[in-house]
């Protein structure tokens, strides 16, 4: 027969809670953070990778889980190992900020535009918003975005043409125009000075 004081022990030791399970990491977020990160679009890292871009967008929105193989091939095209994709993520700050250095920006020196990208990385593939420079006679063309995805721009200074869905308008600053990116489109400054703008894709 246990005595008293082993019933005792007994007792506290599976009184014990035992720990909760961490989360999963959000691969998908990590792809899309680590994609962003460096300049990349969601092309340039499935012609990378050798994975579909329909895939790849799946993947990014948490919509799909990538096999080991094409974890495999995604960290190699980003330049990391499997252990830090999978690694657990510091839990977000309540006020985080960022300052001017620490906006991904993209260039396009050849086709006269910079964007810079102000949405969060975690949201690239579902919302995002950026702020466009044109410089007189520069233009941004785009492939088709995923289906139902849609582009909302908004003329901050300047003349800015839109082409989309085989129609062409013309803005000036205040305008705003809404239109499918699902097919081919383009944003071109048609004035002589510098054009600005601020442009919202909500993908599909």
């Amino acid at each position: 027969m246990a005595s008293s004081g082993t019933r005792r022990a007994v007792k506290s030791a599976t009184a014990v809670p035992l720990p909760a399970p961490a989360a999963p990491p959000r691969v998908g977020e990590q792809i899309a953070r680590l994609r962003g990160e460096r300049g990349m679009t969601l092309d340039d890292l499935s012609r990378a990778a050798g994975v579909s871009k329909s895939m790849l967008s799946e993947i990014e929105r948490d919509k799909a889980n990538p096999t080991i193989a094409v974890a495999w091939r995604l960290t190699n095209a980003l330049g990391v190992s499997l252990d830090y994709l999978f690694a657990q993520q510091k839990a977000p700050e309540a006020i985080a900020v960022s300052g001017p250095h620490d906006i991904p920006t993209l260039s396009g020196h050849d086709a006269k535009y910079q964007l810079r990208v102000w949405g969060p990385i975690e949201l690239a593939g579902k919302f995002e918003w950026y702020e466009l420079l044109l410089q007189s006679g520069g233009a941004l063309v785009s492939n088709a975005h995923e289906p139902g995805t849609r582009e909302h721009l908004t003329v901050l200074q300047g003349a800015i043409e839109i082409e989309a869905a085989g129609a062409t308008r013309r803005l000036k600053a205040a305008d705003t125009a809404r239109y499918v990116a699902d097919e081919p489109h383009a944003i071109r400054n048609v004035g002589r000075t510098e054009a600005k703008a601020l442009l919202v894709v909500i993908h599909g």
